[in-house]
């Protein structure tokens, strides 16, 4: 009989560090370098629910990811753990940002820009290499503010997307 995930999560309770890590290398298919068996646990059973209910939403991931843009983040080398340990100094560890693939005035490809101009509201679909404005694809946001407008415009300053982002905030 096949165990349900709730089991296979109350099983996982009663397991000591050793039978985790043992479970840890048969799932992920690698040794782990934790002896904590709460952080083991935790991630075991993170995954057997994931497995079974399919996962983060797609929105929970670009959220995710918005918030990684232009965060420090300290990298350490797994060596640092065994110097720390010792009171060691950590000579492998350095300091660096995730630098956005995207011009962070406009949501993530996928998204829309919804502007309400003379009376009628025009929605601009953000891609990968561009925009998506009523079935054609655009280069630029201007371009898209040009053809609604018939003349120039900075398409930024008209989409209302002129104020640098970070982390979701204004």
């Amino acid at each position: 009989m096949k165990k349900t995930p709730i089991q296979l999560i109350e099983e996982l309770a009663t397991l000591d560090v050793a039978a985790l890590q043992k479970r840890y290398a048969a799932f992920f298919g690698k040794e782990t370098p934790c002896a904590h068996r709460q952080f083991l646990f935790r991630k075991l059973a993170w995954h057997v629910q994931a497995k079974a209910e399919g996962g983060l939403p797609a929105s929970a991931l670009e959220l995710a990811k918005s918030i990684a843009l232009d965060t420090p983040l300290r990298i350490r080398i797994l060596t640092n753990a065994g110097r720390q340990r010792a009171g060691k100094p950590l000579d492998h560890s350095c300091t660096t940002t995730i630098e956005p693939a995207h011009d962070a005035r406009t949501p993530l490809p996928g998204g829309l820009i919804v502007k309400q101009y003379r009376g009628r509201t025009h929605v601009v679909t953000v891609l990968d290499d561009g925009f998506q404005y009523e079935g054609c694809r655009f280069s630029s946001l201007s371009a898209i503010a040009f053809a609604i407008t018939g003349t120039k415009w900075n398409g930024y300053l008209f989409f209302g997307c002129t104020k640098e982002k970070t982390n979701g905030r204004k």
